[in-house]
C-alpha cells in the first residue's frame, strides 16, 4: 500500500483527465474563423473538425470503457495519452482541412479515454462519502473547464494563432502522460472482467430495448444539439457578424456557460425530475423560436445574447434531470447505459455542428435551435406517455409557481 498514489495525486490526475474533453473541444473555438482563412475553406468545413472530435469522444467512450474493465486502467490510459499526443502533432502539421478533420477524429477518441476512465478510477479507489466527494469535485471541474478553456483560447489566439493553441494542448497531453506513467493500477487483476467481448456488447442490446430510456436519451441528445449548434456558430456570429474580438467572445462564452451551470443546479430543486425537464424543454422551444426570428430579422448583439442566455438556461435545466431519469430506467445496466448516453449525446453534437455553417449562419443556427428544441420536447412527452402527461403538466406548473 506504500507504493499507492496519494489521494492528492489521484484528485489532480482525475481532475485533469475530466477537463480533457472540454479542453479538446472548446479551447480552440475562438480561433475557428482564423482557421477558415488559414485553410482557405468555408466555416462549415472548419466546424467539421468540431464534429469529428465529438464523434471521436462518443466512439472512444464505448471503446475505452469496456477496455479498461478487461485490462485495467493504467495501460488503456497510457494508450489514450500517446494517441492524443500523436494526433495533436498531426493536427499541427495538417496540410489541408481534410487532414485536420481526420486527425481531430483521432484526437477525440483519445480524449474520451481520459474522460471515461477517470470515472472508473474514482469508483475503484473510493466508496461511500469519499466517492461522493470525489465525484462532486470531478463534476465541479467538468463544469468549470468549458468556461476556462475558451478564455485561455481567447487570450492566446491573437498572439500565437490556432497552432499555438494546439501546442498548449500538446503540452497538456504530455503532462497527463507523465501522470499516467506514475499512476498505480487501481483495478486488481482479480476484479477485471473475464467475459467475452461479445457478451460485453450484448448489454447494449438490452439497454436499447428500453423505450422509456431511449426517449430520455433522445430528449437529452436533442438538447445537446442546441448546445453544440451554439458552440459551433457563436465564434462566427460574435466575431465575424458582430465584430467582437476573440477575447470578447471568450467572455460571452463564459457568461453563457455560467447560465447553463446555474440552471443545472436550479433543476435539482424540483421534487420530480420530470417537472424540471418538461419546463426546461417547453421554455427552450419558446426562446428558440424567438431567437430564430430575431436572428432572421438582423437583431442587435444584445438581443441575440439575452435570448441566447434564456435558451441556454432552459436547456441547462434539462441536463441533470434527464440524466437522472435515463439512468433510473437502467439501474441494472448502469455502466452500459452511461456509455450509451454519452456516446449518443456527443454524436448528436457532431452531427449538428457543421449544419450551422450551411448558408446564412444566422438563419441556419436559428432553425437548428427550433428543430432540436421541438424534438427534445417530443422526447420527454413520449417518455412520460399519454396517461401521465396530463398529470405532469399540472404538477410542473404548480411546482414552477411555488418556486
Amino acid at each position: 500500500m506504500g507504493k499507492d498514489n496519494s489521494k492528492l495525486f489521484i484528485l489532480i490526475l482525475l481532475g485533469m483527465l475530466t477537463a480533457f474533453g472540454p479542453f479538446v473541444t472548446d479551447m480552440y473555438l475562438p480561433s475557428l474563423p482564423a482557421m477558415g482563412e488559414y485553410f482557405n475553406t468555408s466555416s462549415s468545413m472548419v466546424q467539421l473538425g468540431l464534429t469529428t472530435s465529438m464523434i471521436g469522444l462518443a466512439v472512444g467512450q464505448i471503446f475505452f470503457g469496456p477496455l479498461s474493465d478487461r485490462y485495467g486502467r493504467r495501460i488503456p490510459l497510457q494508450v489514450a495519452m500517446w494517441l492524443f499526443i500523436v494526433s495533436t502533432v498531426l493536427c499541427l502539421f495538417a496540410q489541408n482541412i481534410h487532414q485536420f478533420v481526420t486527425f481531430r477524429l483521432i484526437q477525440g477518441v483519445a480524449g474520451a479515454g481520459g474522460i471515461v476512465i477517470a470515472r472508473s478510477i474514482a469508483t475503484d479507489k473510493f466508496s461511500g462519502r469519499e466517492l461522493a466527494k470525489m465525484l462532486a469535485v470531478i463534476g465541479a471541474i467538468n463544469g468549470i473547464a468549458p468556461v476556462v478553456a475558451p478564455i485561455i483560447g481567447g487570450l492566446f489566439t491573437e498572439a500565437i494563432g490556432w497552432q499555438g493553441i494546439f501546442g498548449i494542448l500538446l503540452v497538456l497531453g504530455m503532462l497527463l502522460l507523465a501522470g499516467c506513467m506514475r499512476f498505480r493500477e487501481s483495478l486488481p487483476a482479480e476484479n477485471r472482467l473475464v467475459t467475452k467481448w461479445a457478451d460485453t456488447f450484448n448489454s447494449f442490446k438490452l439497454v436499447l430495448r428500453n423505450k422509456q430510456y431511449i426517449c430520455y436519451v433522445l430528449q437529452l441528445a436533442f438538447a445537446q444539439g442546441v448546445l453544440f449548434a451554439y458552440i459551433a456558430s457563436s465564434p462566427f456570429i460574435i466575431q465575424q457578424h458582430y465584430g467582437y474580438s476573440p477575447f470578447a467572445f471568450s467572455v460571452c462564452f463564459s457568461i453563457n456557460a455560467i447560465a447553463i451551470g446555474t440552471a443545472a443546479a436550479f433543476s435539482v430543486k424540483f421534487r420530480r425530475p420530470e417537472n424540471g425537464t418538461l419546463i426546461g424543454c417547453m421554455g427552450m422551444l419558446v426562446f428558440s423560436v424567438l431567437e430564430c426570428a430575431a436572428l432572421a430579422l438582423g437583431c442587435s448583439f444584445w438581443v441575440y445574447e439575452l435570448l441566447l442566455l434564456a435558451v441556454l438556461f432552459m436547456m441547462g435545466m434539462t441536463f441533470t434531470t434527464s440524466t437522472a431519469l435515463a439512468m433510473e430506467c437502467e439501474r441494472t445496466n448502469a455502466g452500459t447505459a452511461s456509455a450509451l448516453l454519452g456516446a449518443v449525446c456527443f454524436s448528436f453534437g457532431g452531427i449538428v455542428s457543421p449544419l450551422v455553417g450551411i448558408g446564412n449562419i444566422l438563419v441556419s443556427t436559428g432553425i437548428i435551435f427550433v428543430i432540436c428544441s421541438a424534438c427534445s420536447l417530443f422526447g420527454i412527452l413520449f417518455a412520460l406517455g399519454r396517461r401521465r402527461l396530463k398529470v405532469r403538466f399540472h404538477l410542473a406548473f404548480i411546482t414552477s409557481q411555488k418556486r
